[in-house]
């Protein structure tokens, strides 16, 4: 049987009619979906000719347009997307590098446009890093479908991944070295003929030899100009086809216009030439975007240093023995054995053995933390004294370091209102340039025409907003770089703007000003019951909950007593059913006991129920230390002119006593859920206010306070409903992070101060033709350098 052959390629098709191109009004069949993509490219660039005078067949396409789409698909794969894909329910979440943005206006246009996808939830694009943050819902749209409209206008994305990232930027470093190496070997030459040409003006140079010169600096410009200008020229076409404007939009029309008039006028043996100000403004743009993309680097390394402290191997453990495996090919369940002074290869529960861990990587803290069997251990951190099993509980996407650096992603994408106001003033700044450019052409063309075209040249080079569009981006990703250091992940926009407006802090008590690991103290027990057995079923019904206090009934667990119909009534504690008897631990309200007002600890009562009433079984005296940085913490936010108060569940006078030693006057203790959010309410109306908290009962107040934080060791609701969270456990971090939050605040304020009064300044001037060309390249690249300049002094920061 003989098959019918590809109009493109003329090989078999072996598909039937499953890719067909319509030429010249005919059904043309292809061979496959490659064939199909360019020869429909062909059609619509009207490029039909080509089918009509070819001499050959076109190459078979498999390896042209569907490699594209080929890559681009294989990122659906399950497989694949377990590295950098983060999944919850069915929204899915993932970090691209983005190669080719260049301004904030770059960044604008590539949220606008993915947004338009049908299913994509978020889109943010941080021009200083390159990288985007994207969610979608899996369910309406691929991650296919996302790289190829980032791919449609222009620009090269792919998921972020720490090694071909740092490939990829050496290699660009490399290539934007050469240009910037070459733009400035041929500004030294040509500002060489061009000083003979400028003491020309004064002695009379020879024709010949001007002529001379200006053949030369052409010859010397003009690789500038093609090779090393390159990057405005595409950033230009891009946003220009997309229907924008951005500031390489006015850098390629100076550039091009300025060149284009010195070789005509080099040609021509008449006018004047400005071959040294094309290479020098050139020179000086990309000795900015240098400095700018060292900046970029030296802010994101934080990040790209948590995701190398995961180990690539680990110990897998069998029924027979253990093996060395590559850290990727883990599954979850999976135990694996950890040496002392080795990394933890996976997050997972320490099944044997008892060591303490080193979370510096984490949290900051160099004292290793205990670790016996039961508790959390996380990839990346080292394992200090014992060898110790673990069983894997999470693996890629899903572990505590690819989230912190997921959300240091968000904070650093996420941009404050004074950053939004900064972009949307470079988009339109862009656009009143050219016109008053225009409009300086026109006047001039009639005052002195002669001047006109330098003078206009002037203004697009002066007024280029390269450090309007950088006084922002800089500024947060230095910021959030510094908040890592220190163990602070923001979940929320707006943070930096919040943090320095906060005048009240309301402190939970336990597991916030308190140290929140709790022990028992004094055993009470009424009855005939034993206080073994009583131990046994408040760890029974604690076995579910995150709170601090169940971590205390924690070692009393007896595996034969398992409480059914288990029920958290959030604010007073829990109910339950063990061994058909229904069971109640929590507060006095809840178990029906009387409080004596005058105790200063903390209580937990044990109660069955009998008949309709509870009946009291035991009282558990609840110990609790204090944090050794929370006095220290609340005189330091009173010195910063805050208030302080405590809302705390416990309704005993432990919460006066804790107070009493904090030096904290405002107290309420005993409040419900509902009762703490309507607290934070009423103090909103007057201030600005600021929720500390830990556990499910918190909730949300967090949701509703001003700012809410969340303490590293609180429960997984907690830390959601927070914007920030202090993974070291330390109080004292937060009024450090007030302090950075103000600098942050001050650097933004001080880089629009400048652009923006630079650019007020060298307008006038520039305009009435008091600014030659080179003169407006250097202060352009100053006004630049000193914005990213004054951002890094975050960095240097000591904290």
């Amino acid at each position: 049987m003989t098959h019918p052959s590809c109009f493109h390629c003329n090989e078999p098709v072996l598909t039937g009619t499953q890719f067909v191109t319509r030429i010249n009004d005919r059904d043309e069949l292809m061979c496959c979906p490659g064939c199909q993509a360019v020869s429909q490219a062909i059609v619509d660039a009207g490029l039909l000719s080509y089918y009509k005078f070819r001499t050959e067949p076109g190459s078979k396409q498999t390896a042209l347009v569907p490699v594209a789409l080929t890559q681009f698909s294989a990122y659906d794969l399950p497989e694949v997307q377990q590295d950098f894909v983060h999944s919850v329910d069915n929204i899915e979440s993932v970090s691209l590098s983005i190669d080719g943005i260049t301004c904030a206006a770059c960044a604008w246009l590539i949220e606008h446009k993915v947004k338009q996808l049908a299913g994509v939830s978020q889109v943010l694009v941080n021009s200083t890093t390159q990288r985007a943050m994207i969610s979608w819902d899996k369910r309406a749209v691929k991650l296919s479908d996302i790289l190829g409209q980032i791919s449609r206008i222009g620009y090269q994305a792919a998921p972020y991944q720490v090694d071909e990232q740092e490939r990829s930027s050496k290699q660009n470093s490399r290539k934007f070295l050469l240009r910037l190496g070459l733009a400035g070997f041929a500004t030294m030459q040509v500002m060489m003929f061009a000083l003979a040409l400028y003491t020309g003006y004064f002695t009379d140079l020879d024709v010949q030899y001007r002529d001379y010169f200006r053949w030369v600096s052409m010859i010397f410009a003009t690789p500038v100009v093609l090779y090393s200008a390159q990057p405005f020229y595409f950033s230009a076409i891009r946003t220009l086809l997309s229907g924008k404007l951005n500031m390489d939009v006015s850098v390629s029309i100076a550039i091009g216009g300025a060149y284009t008039a010195s070789c005509f006028a080099t040609v021509n043996g008449t006018g004047e030439v400005y071959f040294e100000s094309v290479s020098m403004f050139t020179f000086f743009l990309l000795l900015g975007r240098y400095f700018e993309q060292k900046a970029r680097q030296k802010a994101s390394v934080s990040s790209s240093n948590l995701h190398k402290l995961v180990p690539l191997t680990a110990h897998l453990v069998t029924e027979n023995a253990q093996e060395e495996v590559p850290a990727k090919k883990l599954r979850l369940d999976d135990v694996i054995l950890v040496k002392p002074g080795e990394m933890v290869a996976a997050d997972g529960v320490v099944i044997e053995g008892h060591t303490s861990i080193n979370e510096a990587m984490l949290t900051g803290e160099q004292m290793p933390i205990e670790k016996p069997v039961t508790s959390q251990v996380y990839a990346g951190t080292i394992n200090v004294e014992q060898p110790i099993k673990v069983k894997v509980t999470a693996l890629g996407q899903d572990q505590l370091v690819a989230e912190i650096i997921r959300l240091q992603e968000l904070a650093s994408n996420t941009k404050p209102a004074i950053a939004l106001l900064a972009d949307k003033l470079s988009r339109y700044f862009s656009g009143t340039i050219l016109t008053i450019a225009t409009i300086t052409y026109l006047v001039w063309l009639q005052i002195s025409p002669e001047d006109a075209f330098w003078v206009t040249l002037s203004v697009l080079v002066a007024t280029c907003p390269c450090a309007l569009a950088l006084a922002t981006p800089t500024a947060v990703t230095c910021a959030t770089a510094i908040f890592t250091r220190l163990g602070i992940i923001t979940r929320k926009a707006g943070v930096f703007e919040k943090l320095p407006q906060i005048k009240h802090v309301v402190f939970d008590k336990t597991g916030t000003l308190t140290c929140g690991t709790l022990s028992l103290g004094q055993i009470a027990c009424y009855g005939d019951i034993a206080q073994d057995k009583a131990l046994a079923i408040a760890a029974a019904l604690e076995s579910g909950s995150r709170h601090p206090i169940a971590n205390a009934f924690a070692p009393y667990a007896d595996s034969r007593l398992v409480a059914e119909q288990v029920h958290h009534e959030v604010g007073f504690g829990i109910k339950g059913i063990i061994e058909g008897v229904e069971y109640r631990i929590g507060n006095a309200h809840f178990t029906g006991a009387k409080v004596d007002n005058s105790l200063t600890l903390q209580q937990i009562w044990l109660a069955r129920l009998n008949g309709e009433l509870p009946e009291l079984i035991a009282c558990f005296d609840i110990q609790d230390n204090i944090r050794v940085d929370s006095k220290v913490t609340v005189e330091t936010l009173k010195q910063q002119g805050c208030l302080v108060s405590i809302a705390s569940g416990d309704s005993s006078m432990h919460v006066h006593q804790l107070a009493k030693e904090l030096g904290i006057e405002d107290v309420h203790s005993g409040l419900t859920p509902a009762d703490k959010l309507a607290l934070v309410t009423e103090l909103q109306k007057s201030t600005q206010v600021a929720m500390f908290g830990d556990g499910i009962n918190d909730a949300p107040v967090l949701a509703g306070a001003d700012l809410s934080v969340a303490m590293g060791s609180g429960s997984a609701i907690a830390k959601n409903s927070a914007d920030l969270i202090l993974l070291g456990d330390h109080l004292s971090r937060f009024t450090q992070a007030v302090a950075v939050a103000k600098l942050t605040t001050q650097i933004i304020r001080q880089n629009l101060a400048w652009a923006l009064g630079y650019n007020a300044l060298i307008l006038p001037l520039a305009v009435t033709g008091h600014v030659a060309p080179y003169i407006a390249a250097i202060g352009m690249s100053a006004s630049s350098l000193i914005v990213v300049g004054n951002s890094l002094r975050l960095l240097r920061v000591k904290v």
